[in-house]
């Protein structure tokens, strides 16, 4: 707030200072001084106090100020001594420019009593300036035909001096043609007037470069100089000249219409559209004009029409140069036609055979003679034939030739010959004439067919559509025509079984073999057979190549179940002792595939169980195992049905079922009886009923004899009464021993022996370990192991 106050305050002091200065301006009185421009900053250019008749240090006391309009000050007064100094250096023509005088007023406040004083200072000029031309190149067209006094005036030079130092006046480089005159305008400026004091002459002298100088008037003198360049203007006063005026030249007769003899030429030494020259033939006879043309423009002379050294041997002609206006010149060209070998030589043919057979001894091609119309060496002649071909020029008499073959044709390498006879004369230039010759080398059947391979291997998939396309074959021949068409057929068969008449054909033209019938990978997995290839030649020629069929599978038959078997008259039961552990191998379900590769993959999978959960079935062998241990609470009788699977696109599959016992031990029946049956389930259906109680009948049956056959073979080993060994008992269950073929899924053969325990009461079993059989089908005498259940290592195929 304190700082805008003061601003306000000031800004009156300033507004009553000027409100009593325009009031007191009326009566003050001037006082003039003057100073040298370019005056060195804190000269002096007064004393103040003594102008202004004040004491020494009354100025400091009234508060003596130096005002100037403007915002730049170009004084400053020292209130001690009273002196008025500048400020800066003046630069007149920067304040003033051409005015002149130069004047700058201010004024002197007194604040103290108020008063003011006005003042004007002079800034005096020098000469610090030389004269400039605006233009320092200047350029004139003056014509070579205007007169002595001629005058051109010419743009002046300027200076930022005044007075007596501006431009004096101007001075011309010295010459012979000019002189320069200082004119002064009505403003007072001075320029420059070129006089022209002589003739020119552009030929002599084309154009001229003069300096123009401007000079003040300062002591010393300053200079400012421009160039003035001084161009002639031509006109028309010199006539063309040829150089040479004559001419002579010599043209072949053979020269072509358009053919360049010569190209005369004239100068003007005027410039521009004075020595701008047109050629003409000057009084040129009707033949003269009908076999020579000038162009205009260039002066070449050309042929109209063909020349003839037999009829006119020279010409004279006569050539006019004009420039654009009535002067010219003229030349003579003398033209002399000189004879040439203009006649090339012929060939006439006599006789001419264009085709001949492949493989022939030396043959006759063509009889002709040769001639040229020149004479002396333009009439001699040489023939000759191109050196890469099979072919000879003999001479029989006086130019006359034979051609010929030079050793028997291979159509086969080269069908088609073109013989180009060349007759050259001994002229000056050679003339020489071609005669060209097409000579066809007809086909013999030399060639057999041949087969693109010498074997091939096609494949085919079984139980495919008769009529199938399997493949081709293909041979080519190297013949022509008739030689070269191909006939197929199939040869005998190499195996007389092979019934190929029924199993393959082919196309007798292009070689396509169709599948008759459907083929059957299991009865037949590949056959060969021959197949020929005849031409249509005479005689014919042929050759042979081997064809292979593979058959490819296909995935046509279903997985078979070997075991168990599934058309026995009464089902197979496993038994299972319910103190088995989980993972108990229960049996292994055995099955084949007639098919091959990944369609004879089989894969197998528990689809139906009475219980499930409690069996299962591996993947990959088919194996059934317990999947956790058996209790009291299960069922006695268990049904599972196995889905055997190939790996086939799209998959077959076979289904097998199979009956499970769960028993305690063989104290007990392993059948329980219809009444206990019926007392701890439901009601059960008569077929079901019917269907355990075969399947139980035909199990014991089945046991019962294994029993027997084993009890038999461990008793001839070592008696009936040796501790550890099987004997018969008087029971129901004999001893008996399987012997069971590894086929199917299983790697290898298995045996197993069981027996009962002799003097048992309660006729427990005995099972013993599995035996592997060696490869000569002995088995080595186990050792016997009493078990108190039924026990099984591992399931077992039947072959």
């Amino acid at each position: 707030m304190e700082a805008s106050r003061k601003l306000i305050c000031r800004q009156r002091q300033v507004f009553f200072f000027f409100f009593f200065l325009g009031l007191a301006q009326g009566g003050s009185e001037f006082r003039r001084y003057s100073v040298v421009e370019e005056t060195e900053g804190s000269s002096s250019v007064t004393n103040l106090a003594k102008d202004l008749g004040l004491g020494q240090g009354e100025l400091s006391r009234r508060g003596a100020r130096v005002i100037s309009k403007g915002n730049k000050l170009y004084l400053q007064l020292d209130q001690e001594t009273g002196d008025l100094l500048l400020n800066e250096k003046l630069d007149r023509e920067e304040l003033c420019g051409q005015t002149e005088p130069c004047m700058l007023r201010f004024q002197v406040l007194l604040e103290n009593p108020l008063e003011f004083f006005q003042a004007e200072l002079q800034v005096i000029d020098i000469n610090d300036h030389a004269p400039v031309f605006m233009d320092r190149d200047m350029l004139l067209k003056i014509s070579e035909s205007s007169p002595p006094g001629t005058k051109f005036p010419l743009k002046n030079a300027q200076d930022m001096d005044v007075g007596r130092n501006n431009i004096e006046n101007y001075i011309i480089s010295p010459n012979s043609y000019f002189r320069v005159l200082t004119r002064k305008r009505s403003d007072g400026r001075k320029y420059p007037e070129l006089v022209l004091d002589k003739l020119l002459d552009r030929e002599e002298e084309p154009e001229l470069r003069l300096t123009l100088t401007a000079q003040d008037g300062g002591s010393p003198p300053r200079f400012g100089t421009a160039q003035v360049y001084i161009e002639v203007v031509d006109i028309n006063d010199n006539a063309p000249e040829f150089e040479p005026p004559f001419y002579r030249v010599q043209i072949p007769e053979d020269s072509p219409i358009g053919y360049l003899i010569v190209k005369v030429s004239a100068t003007d030494i005027d410039i521009g559209v004075n020595r701008e020259i047109s050629y003409s033939l000057f009084q040129a006879s009707e033949e003269i004009s009908k076999t020579f043309e000038i162009n205009a423009m260039t002066g070449e002379i050309r042929l109209k029409k063909q020349l003839d050294f037999e009829t006119t041997q020279s010409y004279e002609v006569n050539i006019e140069a004009r420039d654009t206006g009535s002067l010219s010149g003229k030349c003579t060209v003398l033209t002399q036609v000189m004879d040439v070998n203009d006649n090339a030589p012929e060939v006439t043919m006599s006789a001419l055979t264009r085709q001949i057979p492949e493989n022939s001894p030396e043959t006759v091609v063509a009889v002709f003679s040769v001639s040229d119309l020149d004479s002396e060496e333009n009439g001699k002649i040489s023939c000759y034939i191109q050196d890469d071909l099979p072919f000879l020029l003999k001479s029989s008499m006086e130019n006359f030739y034979t051609l010929v073959t030079e050793r028997p044709l291979d159509r086969e390498t080269r069908a088609e010959y073109n013989v180009t006879i060349t007759v050259t004369d001994m002229g000056t230039p050679r003339l020489k004439t071609e005669h060209s010759i097409t000579v066809l080398v007809s086909d013999v059947n030399d060639n057999a067919p041949a087969f693109t391979q010498t074997s091939y291997t096609l494949s085919v998939r079984e139980n495919n559509s008769p009529a199938l396309h399997i493949g081709t074959v293909r041979a080519t021949d190297r013949d022509a025509g008739a030689n070269a068409q191909v006939t197929y057929s199939l040869l005998p068969p190499l195996d007389a079984h092979v019934p190929l008449a029924s199993l393959v054909s082919i196309n007798p033209d292009n070689g396509h073999l169709f599948a008759l019938r459907s083929l059957d990978y299991e009865a037949l997995r590949a056959f060969e057979f021959r197949v020929g290839a005849a031409d249509r030649g005479s005689p014919a020629l042929s050759s042979q190549a081997l064809v292979r069929v593979l058959v490819a599978d296909d995935n046509d038959n279903a997985p078979f179940v070997l075991y168990p078997l599934q058309n026995a008259s009464a089902p197979c039961t496993e038994l299972v002792p319910r103190a088995a552990e989980a993972g108990y191998l229960v049996t292994k379900v055995v099955a084949v595939d007639g098919d091959s590769g990944q369609n004879a993959w089989l894969s197998f999978q528990l689809l139906k169980a009475t219980e499930p959960g409690l069996f299962g079935v591996w993947a990959h062998n088919g194996e059934v195992r317990t999947a956790r241990l058996l209790s009291e609470r299960d069922a006695a009788k268990h049904r599972l049905v196995v889905l055997v699977k190939d790996n086939g696109e799209p998959p077959l599959s076979a289904s097998v079922t199979l009956h499970v016992l769960l028993v305690d031990g063989f104290s007990q029946p392993y059948l329980p009886a219809p009444e206990a049956e019926a007392t701890d389930a439901a009601p059960a259906d008569p077929l079901t009923i019917y269907l355990v109680v075969a399947l139980a009948s035909v199990s014991s049956l089945f046991l019962f004899s294994v029993l027997v056959f084993v009890a038999v073979r461990l008793c001839r080993r070592g008696g009936a009464a040796s501790v550890g060994r099987c004997s018969v008992p008087e029971g129901p269950f004999p001893g008996h021993l399987v012997d069971v073929s590894g086929t199917g899924t299983l790697s290898q053969s298995y045996q197993y022996e069981v027996c009962l325990k002799g003097g048992s009461g309660t006729s427990e079993f005995k099972f013993l370990k599995p035996i592997v059989t060696n490869f000569q089908g002995h088995s080595p005498g186990p050792d016997i192991e009493e078990t108190p259940n039924f026990r099984k290592d591992f399931g077992f195929s039947i072959q």
